[in-house]
């Protein structure tokens, strides 16, 4: 779904919309051999479950697709708070820094710090994490 979040941003630009067959082709291109068998036929059905979510709509009795405007937020926002937030916290708690913090220390970084000791407390509760 990650990779169909990017390919619908990148496609939200095209004043036309787009079709299924253009969001299959667009994965494809991204992902490359790893999403070989990704055609227009999941293209289609990933669709339908973001019209689910009212992320995209259909424009009138066509095939073609929009990214409705709040939509296009959701999936901005979920792939930046995959990227820039939950990988870094989940790589941050298994391994968890030696020695003295740096002297500045940016209010970000602290942020981050307080997540990762939050998440490790938590697999540490769930039995997940030694």
């Amino acid at each position: 779904m990650r990779a169909v979040a990017e390919a619908v941003t990148a496609l939200a630009a095209q004043p036309q919309g787009f079709t299924a067959a253009n969001l299959a082709d667009r994965v494809q291109a991204q992902k490359g051999r790893a999403m070989r068998s990704y055609g227009p036929r999941k293209a289609a059905y990933d669709l339908q479950k973001l019209r689910g979510k009212s992320l995209v709509e259909r424009i009138g009795k066509t095939r073609r697709y929009r990214v409705r405007r709040p939509g296009i937020r959701t999936l901005v926002a979920f792939l930046i708070l995959r990227e820039q937030v939950i990988k870094p916290v989940l790589a941050g708690v298994c391994r968890p820094k030696r020695g003295r913090p740096p002297t500045n220390l940016h209010a970000i970084d602290d942020h981050y710090q307080k997540l990762q000791r939050e998440m490790l407390a938590t697999l540490q509760t769930l039995k997940i994490a030694a």
